[in-house]
């Protein structure tokens, strides 16, 4: 069975739709259809089944997943050993971060590693955490750096490897001019009477900001959702709104934004994630070696 029709395998029982698997491998529809199609005329079985828009697994498809599952494990591990036995440090590692980490600790990591090993190429992709989970497990990244909200409850990980990275404090954001600007903290409570802005509710930072007010007890007035921080920084720093945010954004914030600790404390873990098979690739453990120590280094 060709490691393609696998991988299309894999992606779309993750995924559950064809256009989504298609997205998630770089294919199009009708191409991730046909290697599923090739991939039961080779098994002699059907593998999947409609169900309206989406496609679910046949007793059989799910059973060729757990096999697909261990055949790319064993396939890292292979590579891995091969990089080994060349006794040298080359090639490509493809790399996924989120903003906030990837902004304060990838410049340095790449720089020291551009230094001591001038053959190893790293490509930075930019990808909130939840996408780049999902790119560690499709093989289309090699490392990934996640938090501990894109690791989504009874997902199977069994395959991924985490290093703990740091610990990010969440602050609250108000404007300079703001009468709780001078607060020494802030609860969720004190801020059930403000407007929000926050991160679109279909990611993990948006909704886990709606999930804290709506266990303080309120549905937090929003005025503005947005894609990404900047938007949410602008908006406080302008008086319009305040937000909750991850402490990480605080070294490069923008004039007019006063940042508050947040009572209770709340944190998210941060880490570097990588295929348990490939946990002996010289590229991927330089990486995590360089990387956990400059954010020991930066952010310690």
């Amino acid at each position: 069975m060709e490691v393609g029709r696998l991988r299309a395998l894999l992606e779309l029982a993750r995924c559950g739709t064809m256009a989504a698997a298609a997205e998630a491998l770089s294919l199009t529809p009708s191409a991730v259809s046909q290697q599923i199609a090739q991939l039961e005329e080779e098994a002699g079985v059907k593998l999947t089944e409609r169900i309206g828009r989406r496609v679910r697994l046949t007793p059989a498809g799910h059973a060729l997943v757990g096999y697909a599952e261990r055949m790319m494990v064993v396939l890292d591990e292979a590579r891995s050993e091969m990089a080994e036995l060349r006794r040298e440090i080359a090639g490509e590692l493809r790399v996924a971060a989120f903003p906030s980490i990837a902004s304060v600790v990838l410049p340095d990591t790449v720089k020291a590693l551009q230094l001591a090993f001038p053959r190893l190429e790293i490509a930075i992709e930019e990808l909130e955490a939840i996408d780049g989970v999902a790119a560690l497990r499709s093989w289309r990244t090699d490392v990934a750096l996640i938090d501990d909200l894109s690791i989504v409850a009874g997902d199977n990980r069994e395959n991924v490897a985490v290093v703990p990275l740091a610990e990010d404090v969440w602050y609250v954001t108000v404007s300079t001019d703001h009468p709780l600007s001078k607060k020494p903290s802030l609860s969720l409570a004190d801020l059930r009477h403000e407007t929000w802005a926050i991160e679109s509710r279909g990611g993990p930072l948006g909704s886990y900001v709606a999930d804290l007010c709506r266990r303080a007890g309120y549905e937090p007035r929003t005025n503005a959702i947005c894609r990404g921080s900047e938007m949410i920084e602008a908006m406080v720093a302008s008086g319009c709104s305040v937000s909750i945010v991850p402490g990480l954004r605080r070294l490069r914030s923008p004039r007019g934004v006063a940042w508050v600790r947040l009572r209770p404390e709340v944190r998210r873990k941060i880490y570097v994630a990588y295929r348990r098979g490939e946990r002996n690739h010289p590229m991927v453990k330089v990486f995590v070696e360089e990387i956990v120590r400059t954010a020991s280094s930066l952010l310690g």
